[in-house]
C-alpha cells in the first residue's frame, strides 16, 4: 500500500476528498518510490483523486483500476477550511469519537472502514498476487489496524507519511494476514518512523511495541 506524495496545500487546512494538486517535490518522491518498489505489479488500484491517480499512472499503464472506495475520509462541510476556523465544539466532539461521529456533511471513520472492507474482500477474490494500492492515510491506517487487531480509535497513532510504502501479506486464511513493513518513506531521513518486520518471528504485541518506541505520536500509546 502506497500513500500518495505530498499535496499542494497550506498548513493547518482540513482536507480529505478535495482534489488537491501535487507539491513540487513530486518527482523526487516518485523517484524514491520507484527505487523501492518492484518494477512490475499484477495490478495497481488507485483512489480517483489526482494526488493518487497521477502516481498510479507512473507505476503502471496496464491493469490499472480506479476505485472510489479508496477515497480519503470525507470531511464534508469542513473540507478546505482552516482547522482553527471550524466550530470548535463540533470539532472537539468529533475528535473525542472520530470512529463513530459523523463530520457534518461527511463521514465517520466507521463509514470509511465499511468501504475499505468491501474493497479488500473483492481484491482477495481476484487472481492477482502482487498488487499496489495507491491510497490515502486514512485507508492505509484502517487496513493496518485491522491486521494488527487494534482498536480503530488508535488508527491515527500509526505513522503513515506521504510517499510511504506499507507492505502487507494477505492469505486466504485471514488469521495469517501480516504486516511486513510499515511506513518506508521519502521523509525517513527526517526522522519519521520506518519499521520492518519478519512476521514469522514477531508477534503483533511486539509490532505494537516497536511502533510505540518510535515516539511518532506523543499523545498516547497503541494498545492491542
Amino acid at each position: 500500500m502506497i500513500r500518495h506524495t505530498s499535496p499542494l496545500v497550506g498548513k493547518g487546512i482540513c482536507y480529505g476528498q478535495s482534489d488537491l494538486s501535487l507539491a513540487e517535490t513530486f518527482q523526487d518522491e516518485l523517484d524514491f518510490l520507484k527505487w523501492n518498489l518492484p518494477e512490475q505489479f499484477d495490478a495497481v488500484y488507485t483512489s480517483p483523486l489526482k494526488r493518487c491517480s497521477i502516481l498510479a499512472e507512473k507505476l503502471s499503464t496496464t491493469n490499472l483500476f480506479t476505485d472510489a472506495r479508496l477515497l480519503e475520509l470525507n470531511f464534508g462541510e469542513w473540507e478546505m477550511r482552516k482547522w482553527q476556523d471550524i466550530d470548535q465544539i463540533r470539532l472537539n466532539e468529533w475528535m473525542a469519537d472520530f470512529v463513530s461521529c459523523k463530520i457534518p456533511g461527511g463521514e465517520s471513520f466507521l463509514d470509511l472502514s465499511y468501504r475499505a472492507d468491501q474493497f479488500m474482500v473483492e481484491l482477495m477474490q481476484t487472481p492477482f498476487e502482487n498488487v499496489a494500492v495507491v491510497a490515502h492515510g486514512g485507508i492505509i491506517r484502517y487496513i493496518v489496524t485491522k491486521i494488527l487487531e487494534i482498536p480503530l480509535k488508535n488508527a491515527f497513532k500509526l505513522p503513515i507519511d506521504y510517499s510511504s510504502i506499507t507492505r502487507l501479506h494477505f492469505n486466504k486464511d485471514s488469521s495469517y494476514n501480516s504486516l511486513k513493513e510499515l511506513n518506508k518513506n521519502y521523509y525517513s531521513k527526517l526522522g519519521t518512523a520506518s519499521i520492518k518486520y519478519d512476521q514469522s518471528k514477531t508477534d503483533k504485541n511486539a509490532i505494537i511495541k516497536a511502533i510505540n518506541a518510535t515516539g511518532y505520536k506523543a499523545e498516547g500509546e497503541l494498545k492491542p
